[in-house]
C-alpha cells in the first residue's frame, strides 16, 4: 500500500471515529475508526522507513570508489 492508501485509511478512520453518530447493532464505529487510523499511521511509518532506506542506499551507491589496477594485465 502506498502513501495515498495510508492517508485514505487515516481520513476514513477519523470520519468514523469523530464525525459519525450512526449506531449499528454489534458494531462500534468509534473503535473501527480508531483501528483504521492506527493502521494508517503504521502504514505511513513503514512507508517512510522503507523510503528512507531506499534514499540512503541510493547515496551509498553514489559514493562507491572503483580502484583499477592495470599492473595485473
Amino acid at each position: 500500500m502506498g502513501i495515498g492508501g495510508c492517508i485514505i485509511l487515516l481520513a476514513a478512520g477519523a470520519i468514523l471515529a469523530f464525525g459519525v453518530d450512526w449506531h449499528l447493532a454489534g458494531v462500534n464505529l468509534t473503535v473501527v475508526g480508531v483501528v483504521l487510523m492506527a493502521a494508517g499511521l503504521i502504514g505511513v511509518a513503514v512507508y517512510a522507513r522503507v523510503l528512507g532506506r531506499r534514499r540512503h542506499l541510493g547515496r551509498a551507491v553514489d559514493e562507491v570508489v572503483v580502484d583499477e589496477r592495470r599492473d595485473l594485465l
